[in-house]
Parts: structure tokens; C-alpha cells; sequence
């Protein structure tokens, strides 16, 4: 078998370049970064709660996203209030099974959001019916919609208050896009609290 070829090398040096080309359209969009950030500032001094879902590699970032500030990002500070709304694989499969996969995010939001709160989405496409369903819910529990999108933002994008597309055609460089950006807010959150 054999390990690597030219072609496998080339590969990943055009992955390499995907991901450099995103990091310079974060650099020139770090503005539109900070103005989601600031809004999730608001929302948990305001006593609310940060939801987020996403699917497959974006439910991974969703889950991410959650933890940073439940737990800690570089600086030890208070938990903020956030959670993920897939995170409960019992509740997940039993929304699932009982009202159907596009409800997975939307029925648990119904039960723990509140108005203040906010709902960040994670998707690639902007298409997928279950986060479309959730921004509905929450637009009608007054629950702010921020989404963190890809190629053209798909339907999401005209159903979030605020969001960022990232605006590449490949997957995975937009999840690393994502990746990126959660980690930005981190910094913005986390200077926030513990200076």
C-alpha cells in the first residue's frame, strides 16, 4: 500500500490554499464576526441562553460552540449559559421518531428557549429543513437567529437576523470557516468576562 502519492500531496496542498483563502475572507469580514459576537454579549447579560444545533460536521461545531462557553475557552471565567439542542441523544431520537427529523431542533427549542434567548445555526447548505423549522420557532418565541452559513446562505440566510456566509462551494472549507469564526466569538467572549 502505499502512504501518499503526488497527487495525494496536491490534494492536500489545495486544501491548504481553500483554508488560506478563507482566513483571508475572515480578515476583511471580522467586523461582521464582531457585531455576532457583541450580540451574544447582549443576550447572556441579559440573563438569556445560547442555543445552537447544526448537522453532520456542523453539529460537531454547534456542540462546540456550546461547551467553549458553558465550560471555558483560554481563560478560566463564569459559565454562560448555552447549550446545545442536540446534544441529548435520547431526547433527539425521541423527537426524531415521534414527530419527524425536521422537528429534532424546534421541539426541544419550543420546550427550553425563552424570549431574550438566541439561536445559533450552523449549516453549510442554509437548506436543511430542521434549521429552518428551528429559526421559525424561535422568530415566533422572540428568540434572535444568528447563523453561521455557507455558500449562498440558502433559505436560512433570509430567516437569520444576522449571519455570516462563508462563501465557498466545498464543505469542508467552510466547516473550517466556521471552525474559525466560533473561535473568534470565543475571544470576544471571553475578553469580555475576564477583563
Amino acid at each position: 500500500m502505499t502512504i501518499h502519492t503526488d497527487r495525494s500531496i496536491e490534494a492536500m496542498r489545495r486544501q491548504l490554499h481553500a483554508a488560506g483563502e478563507v482566513v483571508s475572507w475572515l480578515e476583511a469580514n471580522v467586523e461582521a464576526v464582531a457585531a455576532m459576537g457583541t450580540s451574544l454579549l447582549k443576550v447572556l447579560a441579559s440573563g438569556g441562553t445560547i442555543w445552537t444545533a447544526g448537522n453532520g460536521g456542523s453539529a460537531t461545531h454547534a456542540m462546540h460552540l456550546a461547551e467553549e462557553l458553558l465550560g471555558r475557552y483560554r481563560e478560566t471565567r463564569r459559565p454562560l449559559a448555552s447549550a446545545c439542542l442536540h446534544a441529548d441523544p435520547s431526547a433527539l431520537t425521541c423527537i426524531a421518531n415521534d414527530f419527524g427529523y425536521e422537528a429534532v431542533f424546534s421541539r426541544s427549542l419550543e420546550g427550553l428557549g425563552r424570549s431574550g434567548d438566541a439561536l445559533v445555526v450552523l449549516s453549510t447548505s442554509g437548506n436543511s429543513p430542521n434549521i429552518l423549522q428551528a429559526l421559525d420557532t424561535a422568530a415566533s418565541m422572540s428568540i434572535r437567529t444568528i447563523g453561521l452559513l455557507g455558500r449562498d446562505g440558502g433559505a436560512a440566510a433570509r430567516q437569520c437576523e444576522q449571519s455570516l456566509v462563508v462563501p465557498f462551494e466545498d464543505s469542508a472549507t467552510i466547516q473550517e470557516g466556521h471552525h474559525l469564526v466560533l473561535h473568534l466569538l470565543c475571544e470576544l467572549i471571553d475578553a469580555a468576562y475576564t477583563n
